[in-house]
């Protein structure tokens, strides 16, 4: 993959830039400069949209920073490495993340632990770590990075400690949506909600991430997986996740979490919420059976949200946790959930709903915005 003649040299690429917020990206050719100090250079291959980019792009209530070069769930290949890169090499397959694991910190020393104090996710910066300059331009002019990976670009430059080393037989086509959301709700499920063989589960969202939750329950032989969405469309496409039945609190006078006691003899074993709404995170905490039932929250609320509930839901033993990507760790865990794809433990293909060409990439947003289908894979070679 290493052309020696882009070795240390600057490259030129067509990149989608986002010149104001909310308005369609453009396809521009930028200047994609040599990684530097614990950087890599990559060839992006495949990338896909998540609502994460979308909200940004929308920066309704963000710091706004543009111009700049959205993206995050990705695959690539990589073309060279900046000083002081060991683990990585020319032409090995990697799937950048957003947030990262530079393996020297308290919390990568911890085993409980997967966020990084260096590389943990910061929307607000747009330039690189190790000199506080951005990678791209254009005529001279900085373009701004988004959480450290800007996959909307045939080449990009991310940070050493966001890049998982996957197995090279992995189709990146497929396993690209594991930087990000579909890690994100498999992991709520495997590593933090923990559910046991035969389990009564609830999943609250079923958008990419509340499905990969519940893809996690199934491949866990939960017995019941209930459903839990406003959006009854949904429910037909979540038949193939694994979910058996469904609520839509629409269709109830009293609260969803009652509604669910009801249908499961006290509350189900355990809950996973991810939508960010306060309410429904107050209905999946208090839809778990007490003595041992557990509720985990995925979902990103805004900033200023609160919520309350009695003590005494916790004084009879239920439990109230939260995670970050999954609770995986990018470089360290990654891999081994591209090996159980490998391994037909976990299916993927049901999540890639679209596909376009990255002279299309404007599409993604559209069906994304139109709440159709649940990813849009972005082929970058036309």
């Amino acid at each position: 993959m290493s052309n020696s003649n882009t070795v240390g040299q600057v490259i030129r690429c067509r990149a989608a830039v986002a010149w104001e917020a909310g308005k369609p990206l453009v396809i521009e050719e930028v200047e994609v400069a040599p990684p530097q100090t614990n950087e890599v250079r990559l060839k992006i291959l495949y990338t896909s949209l998540c609502h994460t980019d979308v909200y940004f792009w929308e920066a309704k209530g963000q710091n706004p920073l543009f111009p700049r070069i959205y993206g995050h769930e990705a695959g690539g290949i990589v073309e060279s490495v900046g000083e002081g890169v060991t683990d990585l090499k020319a032409g090995d397959h990697v799937l950048p993340v957003f947030t990262g694991e530079c393996k020297d910190c308290a919390h990568c020393k911890s085993e409980e632990s997967n966020m990084c104090d260096l590389l943990r996710i910061n929307t607000d910066r747009g330039v690189m770590l190790s000199d506080g300059k951005s990678r791209f331009s254009i005529k001279g002019k900085p373009i701004y990075h988004f959480v450290g990976t800007s996959t909307f670009s045939e080449y990009t430059v991310v940070h050493v400690g966001c890049l998982a080393k996957i197995n090279p037989l992995a189709p990146l086509d497929k396993v690209c949506v594991l930087s990000c959301g579909i890690s994100t709700g498999l992991g709520a499920t495997l590593n933090v909600a923990k559910p046991k063989k035969g389990s009564t589960v609830a999943v609250f969202g079923l958008g990419a991430v509340g499905l990969a939750a519940a893809e996690g329950q199934r491949i866990s032989g939960a017995s019941r997986i209930i459903g839990v969405d406003l959006n009854s469309s949904r429910f037909e496409e979540a038949k193939k996740f694994g979910v058996t039945e469904f609520v839509n609190p629409k269709d109830h006078k009293k609260p969803v979490q009652e509604v669910i006691a009801e249908l499961t003899n006290g509350g189900v074993d355990r809950s996973i919420e991810c939508t960010g709404n306060v309410e429904a995170m107050i209905s999946a905490f208090e839809c778990v059976h007490d003595g041992w039932g557990v509720a985990v929250l995925v979902g990103v609320p805004h900033k200023e949200a609160v919520f309350k509930t009695h003590p005494v839901n916790f004084l009879n033993e239920r439990t109230l946790k939260g995670t970050f990507f999954g609770n995986y760790k990018p470089r360290t865990d990654i891999p081994s959930v591209v090996e159980k794809y490998m391994n037909n433990e976990l299916e993927l293909e049901k999540f890639i709903t679209h596909k376009v060409p990255f002279s299309e990439i404007n599409k993604a947003f559209d069906y994304m915005l139109k709440g159709e289908g649940l990813r849009c894979i972005i082929h970058m070679e036309e």
